[in-house]
């Protein structure tokens, strides 16, 4: 498993990195460089961009929250620092240092989901403890929280709409993709692939189900679950302690994918989805290289439809100078969810 160079950055730069993904999709024409492969600082953005992401990753959560609330059984609850921290952009700001200098929670789960009853059982005593103060309440004293959840959600998001991405719907059998000749030039590329058709190979031979699964070409665009290198130990070590299954949601403009933590865990530890690397992007030029793994939509499962566009209005933040920074605001929207993962809830709970 490839791994990524670690730099000290502070909690509220690591919350609001941003992949070349997002780039590609409101960058594109301010620069003539080439985007992919970067990661920008937040704090070198200072401006639209970073508060248009920084609306679009409250709403993902947001959307989820409500919608799993809108359901006759389960509830979910914000539970990872970035999920519960003050949604204005200034006040979060000194909320994550503030957590820095408590030096509390490490990485966490943005979601836990429950059922309802546990749900209205403790709700008055979340009530209590405060939203915004899990990350600074000790961990024994979050048990009664951690053991009536049914799973955990960690939450990403891409401004896409994934039915309109050129490839979507494209996808080829694995058994298939793995037979395709790639004119190649480079020692290094040749080899590349060879080994990753090995692996594939031996990934879909334990059953004829993964023969029939579906996938890509690095070239082509489609929805992604991405998954952080950087993330892969502490959220294996989060389900571990407290033995609470993780699910990775990925949300979409348009709908939602999801695919439980160790299934993605399996894909990446046997060389079907591969690392690709990215670089950090800071103030003084580029610091540090972090690897993410993008897992093909078809490997995963629907999480749900959009079934009322979310609104997108005209906002803005004064700084200290009185610099005026606008950027577009993400808020409201619903979704529909699957049958797939309602049924996979009601199988874990019981």
């Amino acid at each position: 498993m490839a791994s990524s160079e670690q730099v000290d950055h502070d909690s509220f730069e690591c919350y609001l990195q941003t992949t070349d993904i997002i780039l590609d999709f409101f960058l594109s024409d301010r620069f003539p460089q080439l985007l992919d492969g970067f990661y920008l600082n937040p704090r070198y953005l200072r401006g639209s961009d970073f508060l248009m992401r920084f609306s679009q990753g409250r709403w993902a959560e947001d959307i989820l929250t409500r919608t799993f609330n809108a359901t006759a059984n389960f509830r979910a609850i914000p539970y990872g620092p970035s999920s519960v921290a003050p949604s204005e952009p200034q006040e979060m700001e000194h909320y994550f240092d503030r957590l820095d200098k408590a030096g509390a929670v490490g990485k966490q789960p943005d979601l836990l989901i429950m059922a309802r009853d546990d749900y209205e059982a403790i709700w008055p005593r979340l009530q209590e403890i405060g939203l915004t103060n899990l990350p600074f309440t000790p961990e024994a004293e979050l048990d009664f929280l951690r053991d009536r959840a049914i799973v955990a959600a960690e939450v990403e998001n891409s401004l896409w709409v994934a039915q309109e991405m050129p490839d979507y719907g494209k996808g080829v059998k694995l058994a298939e993709l793995i037979t395709k000749t790639r004119p190649f030039r480079k020692a290094e590329s040749i080899e590349r692939w060879q080994r990753w058709t090995e692996d594939v190979r031996r990934f879909i031979s334990v059953s004829s189900k993964r023969s029939e699964l579906r996938g890509f070409l690095e070239t082509k665009k489609v929805p992604t679950i991405i998954v952080k290198d950087e993330d892969l130990a502490p959220l294996s070590e989060w389900e571990s302690k407290f033995n609470i299954p993780i699910l990775i949601f990925h949300v979409f403009y348009d709908q939602a994918y999801y695919i439980p933590f160790q299934d993605a865990c399996e894909l990446i530890e046997a060389g079907v989805i591969l690392p690709t690397e990215q670089t950090f992007y800071a103030p003084g030029g580029p610091t540090t290289h972090k690897i993410i793994y993008k897992i093909w939509y078809t490997l995963a499962r629907p999480l749900g439809i959009t079934s009322q566009e979310p609104k997108m209005s005209a906002k803005f933040i004064k700084d200290g100078n009185g610099h005026i920074l606008p950027y577009v605001h993400f808020s409201g929207g619903e979704m529909v969810l699957s049958s797939e993962i309602l049924a996979d809830l009601q199988r874990i709970a019981s």
